[in-house]
């Protein structure tokens, strides 16, 4: 783990972007608690011309999964940072086997976004999909991008998902607890939050708080990125 960056606040928001380009997230803990298992993590590469970004989830609520997902944070953030793309997930998921918790496993979705020519790339790992906005045909596509839980089995390679953001178009990467709601299909729940964007007419600045508010389970963690293309 030599040379891994040291640890920051999971945030986009101090992200130095170019022109043309919006990207927030919000995290609200289960029942309005301060701690969450849920985490955002993001890592420029101007000389690249790339952004690397990550929404995770690790599994149970409040303490015990705030206590692992903190020091969890601070090593994904390192991979993210100074790892190819492809092999993000599979150093996160080397990392928690070895960890060898006694129960509890983490999901997450990893973003590797060209911001110079909007082309992407989407990975999962046990992950509720990403879904992508399409401009010119109005209508919301899912992701699917299938991947193992992290820190369940060793050896596991994650295959990636390509496309290209276009000017208008957006991306939406998300925890469970915002289309988990006990008795609903999770694909109604991707549906709603969806529908909640209204994005022919969105404003996208601060829609990542207002979509927390809405939707989703209020017991449980709620973790949400935005990242939009403008016209």
């Amino acid at each position: 783990m030599s040379g891994l960056r040291s640890w920051r606040p999971a945030t986009v928001e101090t992200l130095d972007l170019p022109v043309g380009w919006t990207i927030e997230s919000t995290l609200v803990a289960a029942s309005g608690g301060l701690l969450a298992g849920d985490f955002v993590i993001a890592a420029p590469r101007p000389q690249a011309e790339r952004l690397e970004l990550a929404v995770v989830d690790v599994s149970g609520k409040g303490d015990a999964a705030s206590l692992r997902a903190r020091p969890l944070s601070e090593v994904m953030d390192g991979f993210l940072a100074d790892l190819p793309a492809a092999d993000f997930l599979v150093a996160a998921n080397t990392h928690l086997v070895g960890l060898d918790w006694e129960e509890g496993f983490a999901t997450a979705v990893h973003l590797s976004l060209d911001v110079g020519s909007g082309a992407f790339e989407v990975r999962s790992a046990g992950h509720p999909p990403a879904v992508h906005w399409q401009a010119d045909t109005g209508e919301w596509q899912v992701l699917d991008a299938d991947g193992m839980v992290l820190g369940v089995v060793d050896h596991t390679a994650y295959e990636g998902r390509a496309g290209v953001l276009a000017p208008g178009d957006s991306l939406l990467l998300y925890t469970d607890g915002m289309v988990e709601v006990p008795g609903v299909d999770i694909a109604s729940g991707i549906d709603a939050l969806a529908a909640a964007v209204d994005a022919p007419h969105a404003e996208w600045c601060g829609l990542a708080d207002r979509l927390v508010a809405a939707v989703g389970s209020p017991d449980d963690d709620r973790a949400l990125l935005v990242v939009h293309r403008h016209d």
